[in-house]
């Protein structure tokens, strides 16, 4: 009984706190109002969610990319019908707007994307992180350095910096306030060696018997006045090869440098000799009648191979005592003069051929089209410039031609004309150098009358090797 009593009385004091007090009923209002829309919103209302971040930081000069969005209306997929509207300039600073839009038949629903680009990235300060040497018992002058910032351009004049006896600290900042600082050590220590520079060329080409002079060099040191330069190497001018100068630069802090001047020593390219060169073979049906030819006549000519053609007739010109070129693997302009690295690549894949066939390696070539050609600079203009003095330092001798045949001419050509074009071109003061193609039916058809005749005429036959002395006509790349 007296329990009864008691919650009665707990249940009017509720009642006269909460239920007759008018925040409490306001507040009941209000939640009833809350849930109301909240329904309404929910059943009635189209709906818009975006993917990613509503607000976003995007760097200057970096493109926006939307992130998507779906849209929905009483549980149906209406993402086709948003309508989007603003764009972002992200080479202007700013706020952008990206509005998002869709429509029902009585309703209609917007969500707004912030982007805010901004320039968020530091200068960058165009210096390596590795220390800085300074000569011992001198004091480090600053270089002028460049910065470069992503907004400001070029701000290397407000680069500032603090000098400590064993580091220095550089200070920069931007118009947005990004700031770098980079600090790096200070070494007293003479790191570098010194630099040779030879007076002349770099490889030098004697004929035998010609005297060689020293022409000398210049040499400059960062920390040394007068670093000492030794030189080694002989030449031997009564003997073809090449030889090797070598000199060697040190300085106080036993930093040392070395140089190598190449001397190519070459037999001399007989008068009255004819050297017949084939290139772009071998090819069945015309280098096997060259060879057959040759053999008859008793004479040695100078193959320029490439890739092309079946092994044996390499075989059979190498062991019938012809000398062995190379002329690259693919014969391929745009391969072989896209990059001497390609040349390389190229020239090494004919040259393992061959050494597969002959179990030699052989070092004379001849460029696609001669070193004097211009089609190469379609693909690198300046390669032959380089190519012609690389080659000779890789070891290499190239030969190029006195005496065209033309039969790699366009049109049609017949023996005849071909045999004129050699005998026509002979001269006894001078080497001459034939440029043909074993490739060439009308070059092979030529072949036995130009050499008989060139018999008859005093001429005698002999084959260029690395021996020989290169025969170049004027880089026109």
């Amino acid at each position: 009984m007296q329990a009864k009593i008691l919650l009665k009385r707990k249940l009017r004091r509720f009642r006269n706190k909460y239920y007759y007090n008018p925040i409490f009923g306001w507040s009941i209002v209000v939640i009833l109002i809350i849930f109301t829309i909240s329904l309404f919103d929910l059943l009635l209302l189209p709906h818009i969610n975006l993917n990613g971040n509503k607000i976003i930081f995007l760097e200057f000069k970096n493109n926006y990319k939307e992130l998507g969005y779906k849209a929905s209306y009483q549980g149906n997929d209406i993402t086709n019908n948003v309508k989007v509207k603003g764009q972002v300039n992200s080479n202007k600073l700013g706020t952008y707007k990206i509005i998002y839009k869709v429509k029902t038949k009585y309703f209609i629903r917007k969500a707004t994307r912030y982007i805010f680009v901004k320039d968020m990235t530091p200068p960058k300060i165009k210096i390596d992180n590795k220390s800085i040497y300074v000569c011992p018992n001198k004091k480090l002058v600053p270089k002028k350095i460049q910065v470069i910032d992503n907004y400001d351009g070029d701000i290397s004049k407000n680069l500032k910096y603090k000098l400590k006896k064993d580091s220095i600290t550089y200070y920069i900042s931007d118009s947005n306030g990004n700031k770098t600082t980079l600090k790096k050590k200070i070494i007293y220590k003479d790191k570098y060696p010194p630099k040779i520079i030879l007076n002349g060329d770099e490889n030098i080409f004697l004929s035998v018997g010609e005297p060689y002079n020293e022409q000398g060099y210049n040499v400059k040191d960062n920390c040394d006045d007068k670093p000492k330069v030794i030189i080694n190497g002989k030449v031997d001018i009564n003997k073809p090869g090449k030889y090797n100068i070598k000199y060697t630069a040190f300085d106080k802090s036993k930093n040392k440098s070395t140089i190598i001047r190449h001397v190519i020593v070459s037999s001399i390219n007989k008068p009255g000799v004819i050297y017949l060169t084939f290139d772009d073979g071998p090819h069945e049906g015309t280098t096997n009648i060259i060879l057959d030819i040759l053999k008859e006549e008793g004479v040695h000519a100078t193959f320029f191979v490439t890739s092309n053609g079946p092994d044996y007739l390499i075989k059979r010109e190498y062991s019938e005592g012809h000398s062995i070129g190379l002329h690259t693997s693919s014969h391929n302009y745009s391969i072989i003069y896209s990059s001497t690295e390609n040349f390389y690549k190229d020239l090494a894949i004919v040259n393992k051929r061959v050494k597969n066939i002959t179990g030699k390696e052989f070092h004379i070539i001849r460029f696609p089209g001669g070193s004097s050609n211009t089609v190469s600079k379609k693909y690198s203009p300046g390669i032959m410039s380089t190519l012609t003095k690389d080659v000779v330092n890789k070891g290499y001798k190239y030969f190029d031609w006195n005496i065209n045949s033309q039969d790699a001419e366009w049109g049609k050509h017949t023996s005849e004309e071909i045999k004129n074009n050699v005998i026509n071109s002979l001269r006894k003061d001078k080497a001459n150098i034939v440029l043909m193609h074993d490739i060439k039916p009308y070059t092979r058809d030529a072949l036995r009358d130009i050499i008989k005749i060139s018999k008859e005429q005093g001429y005698t036959f002999d084959v260029l090797t690395i021996d020989s002395a290169m025969v170049c006509q004027k880089v026109n790349n």
